[in-house]
């Protein structure tokens, strides 16, 4: 594994990790404010659910990094390892071009925000703070699956990747 593929993986970690714990801490915090004070914090269901939005993402490149995705494999098992190779490769070369559009239009709609001068709802902050998730998370997305498919049309195999990244996985717990 490279030394991009370590500090990139830490990123995402790192970054689905706090969004998380965000999260929990003002569910929790909320709901305890509802049970003793009768009231709830105005604000904790939007950062809630701005940071699911960036959970998603992240957790969407976590589980392409580990080639964890789930699939419809029927069709692949039926066929030669020739032909499993060619729909691997078109339907990574799929989720590489949805992910570049997620990516892009959410950079539209952050430029769009920005300029509109977009408030949310209740804490009245600026829109595209938080719009900016969406790029960010399609970006970690799109250079995961971009990974996959660089190693698809080298001719890597999966399994062998996955093999290699468990007993990866397995030293570092040591």
């Amino acid at each position: 594994m490279s030394t991009f593929d370590k500090i990139f993986g830490k990123i995402e970690e790192i970054i689905a990790g706090i969004c998380l714990i965000v999260m929990s801490v003002l569910a929790f915090a909320n709901v305890c404010a509802r049970y003793f004070f009768h009231a709830s914090f105005s604000f904790s269901d939007e950062i809630t659910t701005y940071l699911f939005v960036l959970l998603s993402l992240m957790g969407a490149a976590i589980a392409a990094k580990r080639h964890e995705h789930l699939g419809f494999t029927v069709i692949e098992d039926l066929v030669s390892p020739k032909i499993k190779r060619v729909l691997n490769f078109i339907s990574y070369l799929m989720a590489v071009v949805f992910s570049a559009l997620i990516f892009y239009y959410g950079i539209l709609m952050v430029i769009s925000q920005y300029n509109l001068e977009q408030k949310t709802a209740n804490m009245q902050w600026p829109e595209w703070i938080f719009g900016s998730f969406v790029p960010i998370g399609a970006f970690f997305v799109l250079v995961r699956f971009l990974q996959i498919l660089i190693h698809i049309i080298k001719g890597k195999n999966r399994k062998e990747e996955r093999k290699a990244l468990e007993q990866q996985r397995q030293e570092e717990m040591m």
